[in-house]
């Protein structure tokens, strides 16, 4: 797992990386790295960390870089086509390119965006035709061959709607509106080779416990179970397994460190366990290794810097202390 960036209070521009198998962190080296950001985001090409944009506390930015763990070096964007300033955008990784969508820059909540091709070093733009309406805060998955967006806020309101974006094509399309689910921000999406689960969120006046299958191949969507659900919440992550999304922690008037495991196919939640439960948090990192879920950070009235391994199989904690 490789971290970068973020905020303790101040912009930061170090991380570092995880071995779960040794349990060990290494330091990534300063050296050729972007200048210190946060809300930005970051991809995983199969061979680089690809860093884009995000703000430093007084500037919006329209930079960034790769990392190569294998090399230990970073190496600069392109400044020619690459998207303007944003923050609280979305990336995906297609398989060739990185695609950069939405945000705020600033001044204005945007609808645009710009494709990022490594092995050509060069970007291009995504097409404004058809394209949803301006937004931050929103989810976007890749399905293998579109990316999907979903939600957001647009500087007055929360939003439910999106749309689907084919790189190959350089074109949108609309998503339907029969059966969305509600309005919301700061929400988790999650692909599961066949559908987007969208689950939780701000809804404009309260948190949600709720969310929506989206199929594109239909383009349908079905509700999601709400009995068994994890309480309501926002800035919480969520992770596909392979057969679950595992939702954990988030903000609710109160700081979670409790989830839930959703099965798309028997539509049963099953509640991650309060056993050896961390600190609770919100506004962390999670990702799934295959076989378990790393959580790294956060807040809860403090930034913090710990590590937390779940496995489902275990149904269990690993808390790693900093």
């Amino acid at each position: 797992m490789i971290v970068w960036g973020g905020t303790n209070g101040t912009a930061l521009s170090d991380g570092a990386s995880y071995r779960p198998s040794t349990n060990t962190w290494t330091l990534l080296p300063t050296s050729g790295a972007p200048s210190a950001r946060y809300s930005h985001s970051a991809v995983w090409s199969g061979t680089e960390m690809i860093v884009y944009g995000g703000f430093n506390g007084t500037s919006y930015l329209a930079d960034g870089a790769r990392y190569h763990p294998a090399l230990n070096t970073w190496t600069a964007l392109p400044a020619s086509g690459a998207p303007s300033a944003r923050y609280l955008h979305t990336a995906v990784w297609s398989g060739t390119e990185m695609i950069i969508w939405g945000g705020y820059s600033g001044t204005a909540y945007l609808n645009t965006g710009a494709r990022y091709s490594p092995a050509a070093n060069t970007w291009t733009a995504v097409s404004t035709t058809s394209a949803p309406a301006v937004r931050s805060d929103h989810t976007a998955v890749w399905t293998g061959t579109q990316m999907i967006v979903f939600g957001g806020y647009n500087g007055t309101s929360v939003v439910n709607t999106g749309g689907r974006y084919n790189p190959s094509t350089n074109s949108w399309s609309a998503i339907s509106t029969t059966n969305v689910p509600a309005a919301r921000s700061n929400h988790t999406a999650t692909w599961t080779g066949a559908e987007m689960v969208v689950w939780g969120g701000f809804g404009g006046t309260t948190n949600l416990s709720d969310g929506a299958h989206y199929n594109p191949a239909a383009d349908t969507w079905t509700a999601t179970v709400t009995a068994g659900a994890p309480v309501a919440r926002s800035y919480q992550t969520a992770v596909w397994t392979g057969n679950e999304v595992l939702v954990w922690g988030g903000y609710n008037a109160a700081y979670l460190g409790l989830g839930g495991r959703y099965n798309t196919l028997t539509g049963l939640w099953t509640t991650t366990s309060a056993t050896g439960s961390p600190p609770v948090r919100a506004a962390h990192s999670a990702i799934w290794t295959g076989t378990e879920m790393i959580v790294f950070g956060g807040y809860n009235g403090g930034y913090l810097n710990d590590t937390i391994v779940y496995s489902i199989g275990k149904n269990l904690y690993l808390y790693l202390k900093p």
